[in-house]
């Protein structure tokens, strides 16, 4: 499967996904989307709320992008976090060793030690990070645990919408303890009123560079 590292616009790459005619993470800026969405709006705020070490779930671990930059705010706050990471079709090595997020952020051993580590099973890759990649889609994952976060990353709707239905977001609410947070770069209409139908209670906040909107749902 045929996949292109474009330079996004703060100097980060990102993958173009032939097959499905899509990148991984925005052009406009690939770390700078993951550090507002998922960082910001996402673990920072659930750190600010909690005193336990929260359990986070992401949707799609791609690249490993947002597992190093959750490793890195864990690290500088000495924070512990417990992190699970679903990916049904894995990166190969000779892709993820040509990514700049290492490099860029200062840690490629680190970054490089995220995609080396086995599926499967759960590795301490620092004291304060804790990380599960299981090789499964999300319709057929069984949670081992109750989950504080979710990372939802995976690709535009209109390019995987299976991803995007009521019984997904129904499963993962599921999974999810009660005041747990749910976000995503995603703020279409349709996939609101999906996650309203699953339960979710909805903040629509600031998009990163290039987009109005982001939503953060929130488990009541």
């Amino acid at each position: 499967m045929k996949r292109e590292i474009v330079l996004t616009a703060d100097g980060s790459h990102t993958l173009h996904h032939a097959e499905l005619n899509e990148h991984y993470h925005s052009i406009h800026g690939a770390v700078q989307e993951s550090k507002h969405v998922f960082i910001g709006a996402g673990l920072s705020y659930c750190l600010g709320r909690m005193d336990a070490t929260p359990a986070i779930l992401e949707i799609g671990f791609g690249t490993g992008l947002n597992a190093l930059l959750t490793l890195q705010e864990a690290e500088k706050l000495q924070r512990p976090v417990a992190y699970d990471s679903l990916e049904a079709y894995p990166l190969e090595s000779e892709v993820t060793g040509k990514l700049n997020y290492g490099h860029l952020l200062g840690d490629q051993g680190t970054f490089c030690r995220l995609h080396e580590c086995p599926w499967d099973r759960s590795l301490a890759i620092t004291p304060f990070f804790t990380l599960a990649k299981i090789r499964s889609t999300v319709q057929e994952f069984i949670p081992s645990r109750a989950y504080d976060l979710v990372y939802f990353d995976a690709f535009a709707p209109s390019r995987q919408p299976e991803m995007w239905t009521t019984a997904v977001f129904e499963k993962l609410f599921g999974s999810m303890k009660k005041g747990a947070v749910l976000v995503t770069y995603c703020a279409q209409g349709n996939v609101k009123r999906t996650l309203r139908s699953a339960g979710f209670e909805l903040q629509a906040l600031k998009g990163p560079p290039c987009k109005r909107e982001m939503t953060r749902a929130i488990k009541p």
